[in-house]
């Protein structure tokens, strides 16, 4: 089942998709306020008003998660290409639900920020239920689905600290699904695969996790509790820009693909 959150005039509305550009309209404001529904996968199983849409008018798929965490060296390759050391627990930042922007939405940067603009294809987790201190072994039936984001990153702005932050969380800067799918799971050589104006930056797939999906939500939830809605993200493989010593400019566009989750492509804008 795809379930997405679709812009309208008066709002946005969460829909379930049953075709090409072809949907049905849900009960609920987004995804997120579906997930919070007691029962929300019947929920979302429930008839309604037909919609047809522009894949254009998809808002992020949770456009306001009270959580997002993401994972940072998580890649084993990718941590070499950045001469990192592996870590022994996953290393997290937080994402401000500012930063989501839509699946096909442009990304504006302020010229200011633009110097070393970094794209991060990366798999998403969204919880289903409430977990907490879970254990590994059942964590994986806490999952509303999965989804994909670029963490959109200012390499500038994240190194200039030691924190990961500030370079992660520039307003309306990461593209946010197309849909969430709720009957993926993330098995062996689900490949991830970033694209620059066409041209493959990122080909990897989810075999060179260090933390899997379950570990993360095993050791995330110990810290606090994970709620519908709240989102996970799970960390990006090797390629990426400041690696490659190539940097993104205006006018260009990263299309982000994992296999059975569809793709999200965002043109970068800078803004003078």
């Amino acid at each position: 089942m795809k379930l997405a959150t679709l812009r309208q005039q008066f709002g946005t509305t969460a829909i379930r998709i049953d075709g090409d550009n072809l949907g049905v309209e849900l009960d609920f404001d987004d995804v997120g306020a579906l997930l919070r529904a007691e029962d929300w996968r019947k929920a979302a199983q429930l008839s309604g008003e037909p919609v047809v849409f522009d894949p254009k008018d998809l808002a992020p798929v949770v456009p306001h998660p009270g959580k997002i965490i993401c994972v940072g060296l998580n890649y084993a390759k990718h941590i070499r290409e950045m001469n990192r050391e592996f870590p022994d627990t996953p290393t997290l930042f937080i994402k401000f639900a500012d930063a989501l922007t839509g699946p096909y939405d442009d990304v504006e940067i302020p010229e200011y920020a633009s110097k070393q603009l970094d794209y991060e294809g990366e798999l998403t987790v969204v919880i289903g239920r409430r977990a907490h201190q879970v254990p590994r072994s059942e964590a994986l039936k806490y999952v509303a689905g999965y989804s994909i984001m670029n963490d959109y990153t200012l390499r500038d702005f994240q190194r200039a600290t030691s924190q990961f932050h500030a370079g992660k969380s520039f307003y309306k800067s990461a593209g946010f699904g197309p849909w969430l799918e709720t009957d993926w799971e993330p098995g062996k050589h689900a490949r991830v695969r970033t694209t620059v104006d066409g041209e493959v930056r990122q080909d990897d797939d989810t075999d060179d996790l260090i933390f899997s999906v379950a570990e993360l939500i095993e050791y995330c939830s110990h810290l606090y509790p994970l709620l519908p809605g709240d989102v996970i993200v799970t960390g990006t493989p090797e390629g990426v820009g400041f690696a490659r010593g190539e940097f993104l400019q205006d006018g260009q566009t990263v299309e982000i693909a994992i296999d059975g989750l569809g793709r999200i492509s965002n043109t970068t804008r800078i803004a003078r």
